[in-house]
C-alpha cells in the first residue's frame, strides 16, 4: 500500500483517479484483514452443536479502554439497611418445596407452585368471619393488595436510588428527575441561568405571584415579563372623569376612523343584506300566490242582450 505524505506535497492534485486508487487499496487491505480473522477462527478447536460448530475464543491479550465509566453500585434498599443493622443474613432458599396438601414436591415460584390458592378445595371458617363473604374472593383481594404493595416498595426504592447524588428537591430539574417508567435519566450539568429560572418559577408560583411572600436575604424582586392590565380606581377622585372620557373617546375614534373597514367586513355585510332581501321577496311572492289561489272566482252574470234571461216568461 502506498503512503502519501501530504506535508511534503505543496500542491497535491485530488483527481478522480487518486480517489479510485485509494478506495481500491482500502478494500484490498480490509479483505486481507477479514480473511486473517476468519483463518484464525477456523484454526481454533471447535465443538459440535445442533446449531453449528462452537469455538471458544482465547483470552484477551490487549485491554481496550472503556467508552463509559464503570457503573456505580446501587444504593441499599430500606430492608437491606435494616438487615445490616440487625445482622440479618439472607439464606438461600430452595427452588423446590414439599407441598403437604398434595404430598408432592413443587416449585416455590412460577407454574405449579406450592400452596397455590387455586388448588385449595376447602377453607376452614374462622370465628371472626362475617356471614355472606366469599373466602376465595377474599384470598384474591389479599393477593392483589400484596402485589400492589410490593410494586409500591419497588418504585420507592428506585426513587431513593435516583435521589442519591441529585440536586435538592427545591431545585430539582426535569432533566434529572425520575421518569414515570422508573428509570433514571442521564444526569447533566445544570447552569446558573437554569437554577435562577427554576428559583424564579418557584417564587412566583403563589396566588399573588410572589408579591406578598417573605423575601430571603439578598433575593431580588421577580421580573414580570408580561404586561398587566391597569384598571381605573373604584373610588372617584380628581381627574377620574377626564380619564374615563379619554378612554371612551379612544374607543369611539377607533370605531369611526378611516380604517373602520378593517374592523367591519363590508363585502360580507352587503352579501348578507342581499340574501336577506331575496328571501324576503320570495316569501312575499309565495304568500301572494297562495292568497290568489284561495280566493273564489267571480263570474259575470250581466245580460249581454235584451232577449236573454230577462225576457224569460214573456209571451210572444
Amino acid at each position: 500500500m502506498k503512503i502519501y505524505n501530504y506535508a511534503t506535497v505543496p500542491h497535491f492534485n485530488y483527481t478522480t483517479s487518486f480517489w479510485e486508487e485509494l478506495v481500491n487499496e482500502s478494500l484490498q487491505l480490509a479483505t486481507k484483514l477479514v480473511q486473517a480473522v476468519a483463518d484464525s477462527l477456523f484454526n481454533l478447536p471447535s465443538i459440535e452443536d445442533p446449531d453449528g460448530p462452537l469455538v471458544k475464543l482465547p483470552p484477551a491479550t490487549t485491554k481496550l479502554p472503556r467508552e463509559k465509566p464503570l457503573p456505580k453500585p446501587a444504593p441499599p434498599t430500606k430492608w437491606e439497611v435494616f438487615a445490616q443493622k440487625k445482622g440479618i443474613q439472607k439464606k438461600k432458599s430452595d427452588k423446590v418445596v414439599f407441598d403437604e396438601q398434595t404430598g408432592k414436591w413443587k416449585r416455590r415460584h412460577g407454574f405449579d407452585l406450592v400452596n397455590d390458592d387455586n388448588d385449595v378445595p376447602i377453607i376452614e371458617a374462622k370465628m371472626n368471619d362475617e356471614p355472606g363473604e366469599d373466602p376465595f374472593a377474599n384470598r384474591k383481594v389479599d393477593k392483589k393488595k400484596r402485589v400492589e404493595k410490593q410494586e409500591k416498595n419497588r418504585m420507592h426504592n428506585l426513587k431513593q436510588a435516583a435521589k442519591a447524588g441529585a440536586f435538592p428537591s427545591h431545585i430539582q430539574l426535569a432533566a434529572t428527575a425520575l421518569p414515570i417508567t422508573g428509570t433514571q435519566a442521564a444526569p447533566r450539568k445544570v447552569s446558573k441561568d437554569e437554577l435562577q429560572n427554576v428559583a424564579g418559577m418557584a417564587a412566583t408560583a403563589t396566588a399573588s405571584g410572589g408579591k406578598f411572600d417573605k423575601k430571603l436575604l439578598g433575593e431580588k424582586q421577580p421580573k414580570h415579563e408580561k404586561k398587566y392590565r391597569k384598571y381605573l380606581p373604584v373610588v372617584e377622585g380628581s381627574g377620574m372623569a377626564s380619564l374615563e372620557r379619554q378612554r371612551t373617546e379612544k374607543v369611539l375614534n377607533k370605531l369611526i376612523s378611516k380604517n373602520s373597514h378593517e374592523l367591519i367586513n363590508v363585502e360580507k355585510a352587503v352579501n348578507m343584506y342581499n340574501v336577506k332581501e331575496d328571501n324576503k321577496r320570495r316569501t312575499q311572492k309565495g304568500k301572494s300566490f297562495t292568497s290568489n289561489k284561495l280566493k273564489p272566482n267571480k263570474k259575470n252574470f250581466k245580460a249581454t242582450s235584451k232577449g236573454g234571461a230577462s225576457n224569460k216568461g214573456q209571451s210572444h
